[in-house]
Parts: C-alpha cells; sequence; structure tokens
C-alpha cells in the first residue's frame, strides 16, 4: 500500500499540469462549496465535457478532489450566515450559527477546518487501505432494509434538537416528512400533493427548501429584531479552538469518523445521511442534550467530521463495484466512460496507475483544506463586519440565484420565499428548523428504501425484520423514541408538582 501511494503521489506531482489541475479542484471546490445554492456539484456539471480531453487519471482526480474540497466548502456559510452551501453542510448550522451569534464564530469554523481535515484525511487511509473488502462486505449485507432502518434510527436520535419541548421537535420532523412526500410515489408513480402543477411532480428540491428555511427565515427574524431595536450584529471573532479544547472531543472525531465512512460505503446514501447521523450520535452519546442546537462546538465537530470522512469511502463501492455512492461519484463513472473505461473490480487490474493517483490526490487534498482553510478564513470572517441592511440583500440575491439554479424553475424561488416565510413563524413558536429539514432530506431517502425493501421481501413485514442489521437499528430507534417519551413525561409531572 505504501509503495503504491508513493507511486501515485510521484504521478500527481511529476508533472506540472496534473499539479494545475489538482490545485484548481481543491480552489474550485472550496469557493463553489461555499457559494449558497451553488454547490460542488453545479462545478462538477461544468466541468464535465471539458474532462474528456483530459487523461483518465487526471479527469477522476479532478473529480474526487474537487469531492473533498466541497464537502467543506459549504460549512464556512453554514457557520457564518445559517446558509449551508449544501445538504450536508445542514446540520453544521445547527449549532454553527448560534456560535457565530455568540460571538464564537472563529472557533466554530476552526473547528469545521481542522475536523474536516481530519475526517477527511481519515477516510482517505481507510479508503486505501479497505477498498474492495469493504464494498463487498457491504453490498452483501446492506440493503434497502438496512438502510430505511438506518434512517429511522437516525430520525429518532436527532428529532428533539432545536425545539423548545421534545413534541415540538418531533412534530417539526414529521413536518419535514410530510414535506418529503411531495411528487411521486416511488412503487407506483402516483402523483401526490403537487396540487395539478406538473412542476412539483419531481417533488421539493432539498436545496430551496433548505436556503428557505435556513437563509430566508434568518433574514425575516433579524430585519424583526432591527426594527424593534433588538437587533445585535454578529461578532467578530478570529480566535480559533486550541489543541487542548479540541482533544476534549477526541472521542466524537474518532465516532463521527467511523459513521462517516460506514455511510459513505452504501450506494447512494454519501455524505448527508453521514452528517445528520454523526450528529445525532453526537447528540445521543452527550451528555448534555439540551446544549445542541444552541451553541454547542461538539455538534459542528461530528457532522463536519462525518460528513467529510464519507467522501474516501463513496468512492469504494464506485471504484470496487461499479456502484456511484452519491450524486459527485455517478458524474464521474460519466468521466471513466468518456475514456472508454468502467469503473469496477478490473480498475485495479487495468488500470492500477489511476487508481493510486486519485487515492493520493484525495488525500492530499484533504490535508491542503488544514493550510488553505486556515489561511482563508480570517479574510472569510471579515464579511461579519458587513451592516446587516447590505448583508440580507446580497444573501436573498445568492439564495434566490442558488435555488433558481438547480431546475431552472422560477417555482423553486416560490418555495425558497415560502419556506422562509414558514420557518420565520415556526421558529417563533419554538418548532425546530433543523427537525424540518432532516424529516425533508431523510424521508425520500427513507421511503424509497422501504419501497424497495418491501418488494425485496413480497411485502412480508416477518421477513422484513428478520434481517440482523435491519431489526437492531430499528428497535434502537424505537427504544430512543420511547425513551424521550418517559423524559419527556417524567419532566412534565415533575414541573407540574410545585404548581
Amino acid at each position: 500500500m505504501i509503495e503504491n501511494f508513493l507511486a501515485g503521489t510521484t504521478a500527481l506531482f511529476g508533472d506540472p499540469i496534473t499539479i494545475l489541475i489538482f490545485v484548481f479542484g481543491v480552489i474550485g471546490g472550496m469557493l463553489f462549496g461555499a457559494i449558497p445554492g451553488v454547490s460542488m456539484l453545479t462545478l462538477a456539471a461544468i466541468l464535465l465535457p471539458f474532462s474528456a480531453g483530459l487523461e483518465p487519471a487526471q479527469g477522476v482526480m479532478l473529480f474526487a478532489v474537487i469531492y473533498c474540497t466541497g464537502t467543506y466548502g459549504g460549512a464556512i456559510t453554514a457557520i457564518l450566515f445559517n446558509i449551508p452551501g449544501a445538504p450536508e453542510n445542514a446540520p453544521t448550522a445547527f449549532d454553527g450559527y448560534p456560535m457565530t451569534k455568540q460571538g464564537r464564530a472563529g472557533k466554530a469554523v476552526g473547528a469545521a477546518v481542522l475536523c474536516s481535515a481530519i475526517g477527511g484525511t481519515a477516510s482517505a487511509l481507510l479508503m486505501m487501505a479497505a477498498t474492495e473488502p469493504l464494498a463487498q462486505w457491504a453490498i452483501r449485507n446492506i440493503g434497502p432494509p438496512e438502510i430505511f432502518a438506518l434512517v429511522f434510527f437516525g430520525l429518532a436520535v436527532a428529532s428533539s434538537v432545536g425545539g423548545n419541548t421534545i413534541w415540538k421537535g418531533w412534530m417539526s420532523v414529521l413536518l419535514g416528512l410530510l414535506v418529503a412526500t411531495v411528487g411521486q410515489d416511488p412503487v407506483g408513480g402516483i402523483n401526490r400533493y403537487n396540487f395539478g402543477m406538473t412542476d412539483l411532480a419531481a417533488g421539493i428540491a432539498f436545496v430551496p427548501a433548505i436556503l428557505g428555511f435556513f437563509a430566508v427565515s434568518e433574514i425575516f427574524i433579524q430585519a424583526e429584531k432591527r426594527a424593534f431595536g433588538k437587533y445585535n450584529a454578529p461578532k467578530l471573532d478570529v480566535n480559533f479552538p486550541t489543541f487542548l479544547e479540541l482533544w476534549r472531543y477526541k472521542i466524537a472525531v474518532v465516532r463521527s469518523i467511523l459513521v462517516g465512512f460506514f455511510c459513505g460505503i452504501l450506494p447512494g446514501i454519501g455524505a448527508t445521511l453521514a452528517a445528520f447521523m454523526g450528529y445525532g450520535e453526537a447528540v445521543r452519546w452527550s451528555k448534555d442534550k439540551e446544549s445542541f442546537g444552541k451553541g454547542n462546538l461538539e455538534g459542528v465537530i461530528s457532522s463536519e467530521t462525518a460528513n467529510n470522512a464519507a467522501t474516501g469511502a463513496a468512492m469504494i463501492p464506485l471504484l470496487a463495484l461499479g456502484l456511484p455512492g452519491g450524486a459527485l461519484t455517478a458524474i464521474m463513472v460519466a468521466v471513466f466512460q468518456f475514456h472508454d473505461m468502467e469503473p469496477g473490480p478490473l480498475v485495479f487490474y487495468n488500470s492500477p496507475e489511476l487508481i493510486w493517483v486519485v487515492f493520493a490526490a484525495m488525500f492530499y487534498a484533504n490535508v491542503s483544506i488544514l493550510f488553505i482553510g486556515l489561511i482563508e478564513t480570517k479574510t472569510i470572517l471579515q464579511l461579519l463586519r458587513i451592516p446587516f441592511h447590505f448583508l440580507a440583500p446580497m444573501i436573498l440575491m445568492l439564495a434566490s440565484i442558488g435555488s433558481y439554479i438547480g431546475r431552472g424553475l422560477v417555482l423553486d424561488v416560490m418555495v425558497m420565499f415560502l419556506a422562509g416565510m414558514i420557518g420565520f413563524l415556526l421558529r417563533r413558536s419554538g418548532y425546530s428548523i433543523p427537525g424540518i429539514v432532516l424529516g425533508i432530506i431523510l424521508g425520500k431517502i427513507g421511503e424509497q428504501n422501504f419501497a424497495q425493501g418491501m418488494q425485496m421481501v413480497h411485502y412480508d413485514l416477518i421477513t422484513y425484520l428478520s434481517r440482523p442489521i435491519c431489526l437492531i437499528l430499528i428497535v434502537a430507534g424505537a427504544i430512543t423514541l420511547g425513551t424521550g417519551v418517559y423524559k419527556a413525561l417524567a419532566s412534565n409531572r415533575t414541573k407540574a408538582k410545585p404548581e
């Protein structure tokens, strides 16, 4: 492995053109990841036709590097402005933005930079060591029933984050799940809740909903405070967390690496579920669950470590089995095909030099996040000095462009503003915006996999639950829900006694 890695490193940095492509991928991924609504997928789609003119190793390497740095880039705006650059950065905003409002933006961004680098680098090392055996195990043991159970468990764990009460937290998740049902039924293809609008047949897009619930609702909240003289500009803070501060969360980092890597291996899931699961596990194991959603550094650390740990793992099903692990790895399949190649086990035998150039590039891309991220962070933090009456129109303009550019539909811009108004009212009432977004994103994944799983077992629920991993996750989720209900009822009784 070491010899192959050194050979890949030599091939990567031995050619000036390859070095330029690598640097372009690192910087381009970060920039496009940090622009609200214009994600690394936008950059990948723009560059796809041009990859045909590159060498096979250069083309695949470029997209792999964009994947690594683009996943980190979205954390910056999530923390500073409550605008996740992509769905996998949504959990970062849960605690990152409250930290900005508390004057701890530097600590949040610094933790995101460091943990993104750690998670991605660890994932790259695991990817090099275990691509083929892990992919074969996952494909044998993990199917739609297990993925549904994983989603159910994630919803159960994180459902109470951000709400004033556990009941409002669950109601928020259920609202998100209801929004996720808009579109076509995954089994029969029947339109649901589209009100006769053909543009809604594909459902509510993630990006407009996220931008609406986070960015637009936040602007409404801050505008209301400004109107009543209660607005306080975020404090500029460039004090990064110390080594001792981060060392306190070493267990959370290791746990999130494992969670992110496991989720990344699952074909079609990728970094989004990894981020929510990493955040959910942080909540589950914490002794201070109530602090999450209010500025807990562990929330930022867990989500950013997990989503970057999924990047290397998502390459495993692609390279070992030819199955894309997410949207960007699906684009990489087209890059292989441009050069008359098919991703899969034969690539290891026919083009081992390509594999190890890609592995080396992903390793160094994640390391570069640490250095380039820390350098650019102090500059980016200066954005907090911009007055609100200048900043708000800029955010609305970028959010509108980001909502429209995905599918080219004015409807998506309307959805964004509607979500912003609903989010504004729900936040005033103590409901959980993270819970709604959690339900929207994981709801579609869960429903699709539940339908596929039931078809696999011919709609026999006993057979469905006889799969060990599936049963364990569903039982764990049910226990989590039951424990939450018990604690909520006990808390209500405790409060009622003095009265």
